[in-house]
């Protein structure tokens, strides 16, 4: 066994790296919700359509976001066979900064007929009509937010994470004041509801990618790197690379997302008050799963770097202590949600007077995800140091499985066949992100045979 000290350094490592991303995580979240906020204090109509735009704006953003994530372990794989390369990193970061051009073409194509996409979803005609109006402005803000997004994994794989938690802090209050702005007309310029907020929208995902600019090109130890220097020049075997290991990524964050947009629409199949109180309880379970994802981002930096210099012990110690970090992290917010569900739930209702039916089935539905937390933390953190390996077609596969053939069987079983009703729809995604957690843990624990180490 290797002595103590390489273990503490290696929490102290894994921390370090993980604050910064848990926060710019909730950050990140804040810039996705504002505009909504907003437009529920203008108009109702205008709130769902934004809502509607928003959620199918982020099932396609999401594919996005996963395949650029390759840049992150490449660059850590990078770091950790040569400390100070150069060269090579600067190729991963220009790559991917093309391959979201390329893949944003065919998102913006998709986005364009959202109002097509929304009928098929069976949505009323008049949140179809203002859904597509919100979504083709918004759209444009996908490519800037990539850009920003490569950025961002560019300084965390540099260890530098506080950089993209400076930006999307910042990234924040713009978008709530150009939001306010724009929706109701102050500042001087004119009010334009729901079109305004698309707008903010838009501008904020660019204030975001001019931000890491600054960033990378004002900081010094960012600028060595000289990443926008031709930037126009090809490199076509990284591009393929980013591709082999980001499009498994961007596949089983997507098969991630839709299963529960699949259980919304589920939820709505009951009734109005399961529909109500699922939004309460993912919302909940949605802010507590930023702490484990930020885990699971460090994990790749980490195991990412031990990869690239072949050093199987560092590899494992690295993903161990992410796993131990994630699940202790997990198990006190399980605590908090399951001692403090009636709390909870009173925060968004006002109290269970406020409505006796909904406020029932939020807190059972909360005690579900209390459990759930320590799977669904399993289950990022396996697939973020299977990441680290660059190990993302299998990952995807057991996702396949465990979400659309465990999660939604269970869940459609439960809930439209037994008394469970809402309660059972929670326990299916429960039941898939189990099966996933398990399925990657045990790929993890065989990780020597596979390809281990580059080279």
């Amino acid at each position: 066994m290797p002595a103590p000290a390489p273990w503490r350094a290696e929490m102290r490592a894994t921390l370090a790296l993980a604050w910064p991303l848990m926060l710019g995580n909730l950050a990140q979240m804040a810039i996705n919700t504002t505009d909504v906020l907003i437009l529920g204090r203008y108009d109702v109509d205008a709130l769902a359509a934004a809502a509607l735009g928003v959620n199918l704006f982020w099932a396609f953003g999401i594919f996005g976001m996963g395949v650029v994530t390759a840049s992150s372990p490449l660059i850590a794989a990078t770091r950790g066979r040569r400390a100070y390369a150069v060269r090579d990193v600067r190729r991963t970061v220009r790559q991917a900064g093309w391959v979201a051009v390329f893949i944003c073409l065919p998102i913006w194509a998709m986005l364009w007929h959202s109002d097509a996409i929304l009928r098929l979803l069976g949505q009323e005609p008049a949140m179809v009509e203002g859904g597509a109006r919100f979504i083709r402005i918004a759209m444009w803000g996908v490519l800037p937010f990539l850009l920003h997004l490569v950025l961002r994994l560019y300084v965390t794989a540099l260890e530098r994470p506080i950089w993209g938690l400076v930006v999307t802090a910042a990234g924040v209050a713009f978008n709530a004041l150009a939001c306010w702005a724009l929706v109701f007309g102050r500042l001087g310029l004119p009010e334009m509801g729901l079109e305004g907020a698309a707008i903010a929208n838009a501008l904020a995902n660019l204030f975001l990618f001019l931000g890491m600019v600054a960033v990378v090109q004002g900081v010094r130890r960012f600028r060595r790197y000289r990443l926008f220097g031709r930037f126009w020049r090809s490199d076509w075997p990284r591009f393929r690379e980013l591709l082999r290991v980001g499009v498994p990524i961007g596949m089983m964050l997507g098969l991630e997302v839709t299963i529960f947009n699949a259980a919304v629409f589920l939820m709505g199949m009951i009734d109005r008050a399961s529909l109500a109180a699922h939004a309460i309880a993912i919302q909940v379970a949605a802010l507590a799963f930023q702490l484990p994802f930020g885990i699971s981002q460090a994990a790749t930096v980490r195991v990412g770097l031990f990869y690239g210099r072949r050093d199987r012990a560092g590899i494992a110690r690295a993903g161990w202590t992410a796993f131990a970090i994630g699940l202790a992290m997990a198990l006190v917010l399980s605590l908090a949600m399951a001692l403090g569900a009636e709390s909870i739930v009173g925060e968004f209702l006002g109290g269970a007077q406020a409505d006796p039916i909904v406020f029932g089935l939020a807190r059972d539905f909360l005690m579900v995800a209390a459990v759930f937390q320590l799977v669904d933390a399993t289950q990022a953190i396996g697939a973020g140091v299977l990441r680290g390996l660059q190990d993302t077609r299998v990952p995807m596969v057991i996702a396949l499985f465990g979400y659309w053939i465990v999660g939604i069987g269970v869940a459609v079983g439960l809930a439209f066949y037994t008394p469970l009703a809402g309660v059972g729809i929670w326990i299916g995604l429960a039941a898939g992100l189990g099966v996933v957690a398990v399925l990657l843990v045990a790929r993890w624990m065989a990780r020597d045979s596979f390809a281990l180490v580059p080279g």
